[in-house]
Parts: structure tokens; sequence; C-alpha cells
């Protein structure tokens, strides 16, 4: 019996308009190679760095809302190392001085709390980026790389835990929870994809008898998915040597997508390796009382917090808080919409279903959506008032968000409203009676849902206008007359 010890290093960029340690800007995804550089980013000799203001603040944002314990004293360090995208030959980073201690994240594991304790959250600066030339554009298969800079020098949060997690999928969870964390708090965008949020993952595997073993390092892991797999299968490796006799090295490996392995990437270094010292050029970081008072005040409800609210006093189901508070922007929208509807179950059944399904067949985040709330509460309002029906409310939604015309418009316009003229309604039941003798014979023979069918045959015959209820009504007054 092995069980897995866990540890992960997550690295995520803060939302500044400039540079750590510089003006240069950080949109870095939109511009040229080598565009957005300077003398300070780019490491050239006499340079003096300035700390970005906005980016400690953000750090200590993090921090509070994570429990952490704010250092009064702090300061920054030269880490050395040579890597092609590091143009200084050492990094702005914090040592033995960090801006944040302790702390913790909790989140959901099978529908109980899980605990995970934070050693420590420290500001940096980026590093370049490496573009591999090759097949598949993958480290692995590179011919050859070239250097971007651009994103040299960006704010960077290192957001350390202690070995708390057991598992694969506890390691994904807590790293999704930790991505809607930094979205709440508006301090990173943490799009994996595009670098933003990044992941080292420490793993060993502890024996029946306690003995831990040695732990290696996965780099710079990228995805969700990536994550899980990427720690089912060192796990499963380090184990499959343990029980052969053989001895797991310290090192460092990569994920190969591809292949689907962990491959051996350097020796892993140790903190000597960095040859730490203080940044000269940098004065220490002094953080006042009145400076964390004033922040504090700008954190909202997390969203674990926010999601057990919403089933504790609205009585939503764990699914239906789970989704709504997957998005900050999304659970801001259902709040406003609460504000003019009073019913918080049928509200969550819109979003949760007929708006989700919208933004899962167009491939959207929710806030890539221009919503206004009191038109999409209106849909919800026509349907209940039978004004239209909810296929017809289904399609209205679409329509709203494809084009942004008033819901109402679209009704009027195209004709949606509710059928409810009983003489023409009993002619189309009719006409599908008869034209569906089967499915008449296996009602007559007790056979009950088959009037779903039937329900459905005159919803078709009437583009979905028709009621319901009064459709099923009419079809069985129908039908106990044969």
């Amino acid at each position: 019996m092995y069980l897995p010890v866990i540890g992960l290093e997550v690295h995520a960029q803060l939302l500044t308009k400039s540079k750590m340690f510089c003006s240069c800007s950080t949109d870095h995804e939109n511009a040229p190679p080598n565009t957005l550089v300077c003398p300070i980013c780019m490491g050239m000799p006499g340079v003096l760095p300035v700390p970005n203001k906005k980016a400690i603040e953000l750090l200590i944002k993090t921090a509070l809302a994570l429990n952490c314990e704010i250092s009064p004293f702090s300061k920054f360090d030269r880490k050395n190392y040579f890597y092609p995208d590091l143009p200084k030959g050492y990094q702005i980073s914090q040592y033995d001085l960090p801006l944040a201690r302790g702390g913790y994240v909790e989140f959901e594991v099978d529908s109980e709390i899980k605990r995970v304790r934070l050693k420590r959250i420290h500001l940096e600066e980026d590093t370049g980026k490496l573009l591999h030339v090759g097949e598949g554009d993958r480290l692995a298969e590179a011919e050859y790389s070239l250097v971007d800079l651009n994103r040299c020098g960006i704010p960077l949060m290192e957001i350390v835990t202690e070995p708390d997690i057991h598992s694969p999928k506890e390691a994904r969870l807590f790293l999704q929870e930790l991505r809607k964390i930094l979205r709440y708090l508006e301090v990173s965008s943490g799009d994996m994809e595009k670098g933003s949020l990044r992941c080292d993952a420490n793993v060993s595997v502890m024996t029946e008898k306690g003995i831990l073993g040695i732990r290696t390092e996965i780099k710079n892991v990228n995805s969700f998915y990536s994550l899980e797999k990427a720690l089912e299968y060192e796990i499963e490796r380090q184990i499959n040597l343990l029980k052969e006799g053989k001895e797991v090295i310290q090192e460092t490996r990569h994920w190969d997508e591809k292949k689907q392995i962990t491959v051996t990437l350097r020796g892993k270094e140790e903190a000597e390796d960095y040859r730490y010292f203080p940044e000269p050029d940098i004065p220490p970081i002094i953080i006042s009382k009145e400076i964390l008072e004033e922040i504090k005040k700008t954190i909202p409800p997390l969203p674990l917090q926010r999601k057990l609210l919403l089933q504790n006093t609205l009585f939503l189901s764990p699914i239906e808080s789970e989704i709504i508070t997957s998005e900050k922007e999304l659970c801001e929208f259902f709040d406003e919409c609460l504000k003019l509807y009073n019913n918080p179950k049928n509200l969550s059944n819109w979003i949760t279903v007929e708006l989700m399904s919208y933004l899962n067949d167009q491939k959207l985040n929710f806030r890539d959506l221009n919503i206004e709330p009191k038109r999409f509460v209106k849909i919800i309002e026509m349907v209940d008032k039978n004004e239209i029906t909810r296929p017809v409310g289904k399609e209205i939604l679409r329509k709203y968000l494809d084009t942004k015309e008033d819901p109402e418009k679209i009704v009027e316009k195209e004709g949606l409203k509710t059928v409810s003229d009983l003489d023409f309604l009993k002619e189309i039941v009719k006409r599908v009676i008869d034209g569906n003798e089967r499915a008449v014979l296996d009602y007559l023979k007790g056979k009950k849902n088959v009037i779903n069918f039937l329900v459905g045959q005159v919803m078709k015959e009437t583009k979905g206008r028709a009621s319901l209820d009064l459709v099923k009504n009419l079809l069985e007054e129908e039908l106990n007359k044969r």
C-alpha cells in the first residue's frame, strides 16, 4: 500500500498593466515578439528596477483571502540560474522573507471539504518564452528554439502548498478551486491555455511503514487534465520502481502530452544551487496595518462560500450551485436576476439548463456574453404567464443572445405567442390522433406514457406555441372517447 504525497507550486501572472520592475506593457499575447521590452526587463547593465505597487497589492489581497499571515517586513532576492529566456542570468524573486506565509485553500472532494495548507506566497518576475520549432511545436520534438522576451518581467505570484494532497484528483480539484478564487479576486485571468496560470507538482510516495520516498518535480503543467494525468503516471512509475527494488532519482521531469508520460528534464536543483542573496537595487518592503485594512475591504465572498450559501439559503442543488459559482460574472448575474425575479429555483433552472446549453453550443464562457438581467428575466416571466411556451422561450433566449433584440419584440414580430384557441387546437389534436393509430392503440392498451409522443406531435404542428397543459388535456379528452 503506497500513499501519494503531493505538493504544488502554482504560478499566476497578475493583472497589472505594466511589468514587475519596469513600465513595459504586459499585453504580450497581442504583440509581435520582442517588442514589449526595455533595458530593465532585458537585463542591461546599470539599470535600476522599481517594484510594481499594484502587483504587491494584488498579492496581499490574495494572501488575505487565503488566510495567510502578511509579513510587515519583506524583501526581494536574486535567484541565480542560467536559462535561455532569462536575459539577466538571474531572476528577481523572494527567498527567506516572502510577503505571505501560512494560510490554506478549502475545496470540495466527493461532497466533503478538504483543506490544503499553504507554505508561502511570494512575488517574482516571469521569464521570457521559448518558441520550440519542429514537428508539433513541442519541446521533445523541437529542432531549435526561438526566444521571445515580451513575457519577461511580468509580475508572477507563486503559491506554494504544503504536501497535503494525496491523489491526482485532489490536485486537480485544488487547482480548479484556486483558479476560481484568483478570478473572483480579479488578481489573475487564470487562463492556463495562455500560460497565465502554470503549475509545478512535487510528488513522492509513502510506504505503508510511513517511509517517505524521494520526490520528483513535474515542471510547467498547463492544464487540469495534464496535471491529473501526469501525476497518475508519475505515481505509478515511482511505485513500480520501488516494487522492483530500484531507487527513485530526485529530478525535474517534463510531461510529454503526446506520449502521456513524464520524461527526465534535468537534475533537481536545491536552494543553494541558486545562490540567493538580497537584491541590492530594491529596498525592503514595509506593509502597514492601514494598507492591510484597506485591501481587506476589497475582498469579495469566495466561490466555495457562495456555493454553500446558495445550497443552504436558496436550497439549490450542489450541481446547480457549482455551475452558478463557476464564474464570478455568472454568480453576479444570478444575484442581479434574483433582485428582479424572486424564484431562485426556477431562475437557477433557466441558467443551468437553457443558458448553459447555449454557452456550450457556442463554446463560450459567460463573461463573453453581453446579457441584460432584465431581458433574461422577462423571457422567464413570459413563460410563467403562459404568454409563450417553454420551447419558444428557449428559442427566444437564443435569438436574443445572437441579435440583442428585445425579447418582447421578437415574440411580436415572429408571432410566437402561445396558441390557446380551443377550436384550432382541437382540430390539430384530432389530426394527430388520426395520423398515429399505433400510438393510440398503445395508449388504449394502458401504455399511458405514449401520450408524451402525441403531445410532441401537436407541439410540432404548432411550432411549439401550444400550451402544454391544454394540449395534454385535449389529447386525454379525445383519447378517452375511443
